[in-house]
């Protein structure tokens, strides 16, 4: 299982997400996302640690006098056999990885560049999803 979102943020914090069309799964390319959703569970988490990421990014770059003009961010979702698999179909255990590609634009010199990625693990959805958060499900009866 593979997931794919895009999303792009200018200075201003406009922000545009694109996704797969989740009614046609076979369709690799991306639109744009008008209402939530349109998106899968695994594109919301996506969007929300690329929106966090984005505005940590903009934030930092306004109040440290960093030109930065757009950020894209491109995520997967995937669940990955392990390398040494041998027989995978009869292995329940797989790990879920998030892959995420930063494009940084604007007139930023290397260091800055440096400096952005890593602040951008100060994201509070990175840090929940790298962390570990536990869920606690109760039920409650209607009131």
């Amino acid at each position: 299982m593979s997931e794919q979102i895009v999303v792009r943020q200018n200075r201003d914090f406009e922000t545009e997400i694109l996704a797969p069309d989740p009614h046609r799964p076979d369709d690799p390319q991306l639109h744009p996302v008008k209402h939530i959703y349109h998106l899968t569970p695994y594109g919301m988490l996506l969007a929300g640690l690329a929106t966090c990421t984005a505005i940590v990014l903009h934030t930092y770059a306004q109040n440290h006098g960093v030109d930065l003009q757009e950020v894209e961010l491109r995520l997967w979702y995937e669940r990955v056999f392990a390398d040494d698999c041998r027989d995978c179909e009869a292995i329940e255990e797989y790990r879920e990885q998030i892959v995420e590609d930063i494009t940084l634009r604007g007139h930023l010199t290397p260091q800055e560049r440096q400096k952005l990625l890593l602040i951008s693990r100060h994201c509070p959805v990175h840090k929940m999803l790298h962390q570990g958060i536990e869920v606690v499900s109760r039920l409650v009866e209607p009131s």
